[in-house]
């Protein structure tokens, strides 16, 4: 149970927090403890907030052991823990009652723990517990599962089932608890963890079954023992909350902008009844599409950032620099989207003769922003030159290439080592303002594929992987002239 205390921060800006809803049959919080083994030092109160741990409260240990934790403010709820010199001791929940003493010892925080005047504690240590016990008893048969050199499958077959065994009795307690204490901060948090059970497909009537059921019924019950709007579970040692979000978005869902953006409306509007887990997930979405895994999915930023940002919608929480960084970006991103007409570039090439982007009439073009020091453009670039050397003619393609440094000497130079022979420009030699500002290309190298309207219909592609794109995107477009 020792960790050490995170010291990551959210870009832009810290979360502030909101107190739980539950009401308090006492105001604020008073907890305390007395730890045998434990004396005259300082110990601090902390708690989780998605991937951080931040501390709350401090206080002061006495020679016997004793301190305490004392606000007129009541805490969030969510599971705490009790830190000293940087080294987590032990986990409690803070749940409605926050007025209660917990006794233990140095030497086996969770074996020793007694709690008096909270049932939610005592739950909680006691599931720790039970689990510690089951544990115990499973390691044998886990050992002999994961041992690859045993051949003898009679007993694999018989370790499996003696572990499945205890794992019901696992499962069979933590249901139990759920059941009877399910307003507790320790129910809450069993119940986060739980798994849907996705039943069979009905049959038809003709004995055919719908292949779409099971997913269906999956995406609609996700969510059935995790509640978005409980910003207790943004406080859990493991990020569930976004984990859960994220798991939700990645797997029941095609990469594709307008799907993601309905799966969205009814995550956001859950959360939207608490302020906390409002604000939590509405970031997270930021965070999750500022940089997409999957190309396209770039418009879920743009589309969060117009929704939520500049139309104030999250001024409750968010600052003006917070909400200018955010439309800065949405807008970079919003000229340069899948399926847009990409900005027209003109620049000097190394001639100093103008160079104009729309003025290519080949089928493809490949906007490519490099600088000549760049590490990884070194590594990029002898591959783009192998794809237009071996694949100019095929796809009848044309690269606009634009160098981001001042230096047209560096550029000469880079041209003549890199053995380029496309159209190559001195990005700050420009006629129509700065290309950062008409392209997401803040960083490089980064490439654009545009077909011979200029539309956009790739982005962030890499070089080795051009060939399979374009042979792949012509198929597709062949298979929708057909249907047409």
């Amino acid at each position: 149970m020792q960790n050490q205390i995170s010291t990551r921060f959210i870009i832009f800006s810290i979360l502030v927090y909101a107190s739980s809803a539950l009401a308090q049959v006492k105001p604020g919080y008073d907890i305390s403890f007395k730890v045998s083994g434990l004396k005259d030092t300082t110990v601090y109160l902390g708690y989780y907030y998605a991937e951080s741990t931040l501390v709350r409260d401090t206080a002061r240990v006495n020679a016997k052991g004793e301190f305490r934790f004392k606000k007129p403010q009541a805490l969030p709820q969510g599971i705490y823990f009790v830190v000293l010199d940087r080294t987590r001791l032990f986990d409690i929940a803070v749940g409605s009652n926050q007025h209660f003493a917990m006794e233990t010892t140095s030497d086996d925080y969770v074996k020793n723990m007694v709690v008096k005047g909270d049932d939610d504690n005592r739950l909680f240590f006691d599931n720790l517990r039970f689990n510690m016990e089951r544990g115990k008893e499973a390691d044998p048969f886990i050992k002999i599962l994961q041992d690859t050199t045993l051949k003898d499958e009679n007993r694999k077959k018989a370790a499996r089932e003696s572990f499945s065994r205890i794992n019901d009795q696992v499962m069979a307690y933590q249901h139990d608890l759920i059941t009877a204490h399910g307003n507790t901060m320790t129910a809450r948090l069993l119940k986060s963890t739980k798994r849907v059970e996705i039943p069979d497909p009905p049959k038809r009537a003709d004995g055919s079954v719908d292949s779409t059921f099971q997913l269906q019924y999956y995406r609609e019950h996700f969510f059935d023992y995790f509640d978005l709007s409980d910003d207790a579970l943004i406080r859990l040692p493991q990020p569930m909350y976004s984990q859960k979000v994220n798991e939700y978005l990645d797997k029941l869902f095609a990469p594709q902008a307008d799907s993601i953006k309905k799966a969205l409306e009814p995550l956001i509007a859950k959360a939207k009844t608490n302020e906390e887990t409002y604000k939590y997930l509405i970031w997270t979405l930021v965070l999750k599409y500022q940089a997409p895994e999957y190309m396209g999915l770039d418009e879920i930023f743009v589309y969060l950032n117009d929704t939520y940002f500049t139309s104030g919608e999250m001024d409750f929480w968010a600052n003006d620099k917070m909400k200018k960084n955010l439309k800065d970006h949405a807008d970079r991103l919003r000229k340069s989207l899948i399926g847009k007409t990409a900005p027209n570039l003109i620049m000097q090439d190394a001639a100093l003769q103008p160079k104009e982007l729309y003025k290519i009439k080949n089928k493809y073009t490949l906007v490519y922003f490099f600088d000549p020091d760049c590490g990884a453009c070194k590594t990029e670039t002898p591959k783009l030159v192998d794809f237009y050397t071996k694949n100019k003619a095929k796809f009848d393609v044309e690269v606009f290439a634009v160098s981001a440094d001042t230096s047209m000497q560096k550029m000469k130079e880079y041209i003549k080592t890199m053995n380029m022979k496309w159209i190559t420009v001195n990005g700050p030699r420009t006629y129509v303002g700065p290309y950062h500002d008409l392209y997401d290309a803040m960083s490089t190298p980064t490439l654009y594929i545009l077909d011979e309207k200029k539309k956009i219909i790739g982005k962030k592609i890499p070089a080795e992987k051009l060939e399979n794109f374009l042979t792949n995107y012509e198929r597709f477009q062949k298979q929708q002239a057909g249907k047409s």
